[in-house]
């Protein structure tokens, strides 16, 4: 009893409360149904449309609009297809392919006074039948079995890993060079190649600092030195003998001027 009444189960797609249908001359050409042919101005008759899906079927079905009642209705089996098809001058008419329960068929045109309902009921299709694909797909793939993905590495396959690392601010570098010397210890840097060196201050260059002993003769030489220039030669000779030299050179008299011939000794020069 549940499976049967599961079978007359159907549901609803759309549903449009005014539709007219027409009887339609048979096609001439292989160009298709042309609604200018019918006549439009006086339907044969009106009433509602429901589109239902039952059991994966999709039917159009014409009914009486007050009791209900079915007049007509089309098993569609794809879209577009035969069972249902648009004319080629106008977008509010179709042709459908009714059948009765005796499985004879034969073919009327129905028409919406507004387009936006024919629009509807393009799109009612084109959804359902999408439906329809996408179930059949899902139990093609149960039946077959979906192959498992293997995401595992095989034997002898690596992978490379580019990884770009920056360093955050107060973090010291990896590879830092260490100081050298004695001083690693202390964290003191090793000074600079090449450092300026200061000049000597004035006076020191050449001369290289005296020893206590030749200070000792020079303060000596000073405090003997006699006032007379005759006695400086001799007080030379007392000296150091790296400042004789020096206090002889300086200290010699000069020679003995001569007297002007028939002259006084008044001290005056002969240029």
């Amino acid at each position: 009893c549940e499976v049967s009444a599961m079978d007359d189960y159907e549901s609803v797609l759309l549903v449009k409360s005014e539709v007219f249908v027409y009887k339609i001359p048979p096609r001439s050409t292989n160009r298709g149904y042309r609604a200018a042919d019918w006549n439009l101005g006086d339907p044969d008759w009106t009433g509602r449309m429901r589109l239902v899906n039952r059991k994966n079927e999709c039917i159009v079905k014409l009914e009486d609009k007050t009791t209900g009642e079915l007049f007509a209705k089309c098993p569609i089996d794809k879209y577009p297809g035969v069972a249902i098809e648009s004319v080629t001058d106008s977008s509010r008419y179709f042709v459908l392919r009714i059948q009765d329960e005796g499985g004879r068929a034969a073919f009327i045109g129905i028409g919406f006074g507004d387009r936006s309902d024919s629009f509807d009921l393009n799109v009612a299709l084109q959804d359902h039948f999408k439906w329809v694909k996408k179930e059949e797909e899902a139990e093609k793939e149960k039946e077959e079995g979906k192959p498992s993905l293997d995401l595992g590495f095989k034997d002898g396959q690596t992978i490379k890993i580019n990884m770009k690392i920056t360093k955050k601010e107060g973090q010291e570098g990896i590879n830092r060079p260490k100081p050298k010397g004695g001083s690693a210890g202390l964290g003191l840097l090793p000074p600079p190649p090449g450092g300026v060196k200061l000049a000597p201050p004035p006076g020191a260059a050449g001369t290289s600092p005296p020893s206590a002993t030749s200070n000792l003769d020079i303060l000596g030489d000073l405090s003997d030195a006699p006032s007379s220039p005759a006695s400086l030669p001799g007080a030379a000779s007392n000296t150091g003998e790296s400042w004789g030299d020096f206090a002889s050179a300086a200290i010699r008299p000069p020679p003995p001027s001569n007297p002007p011939s028939g002259g006084s000794g008044s001290g005056w020069v002969t240029f």
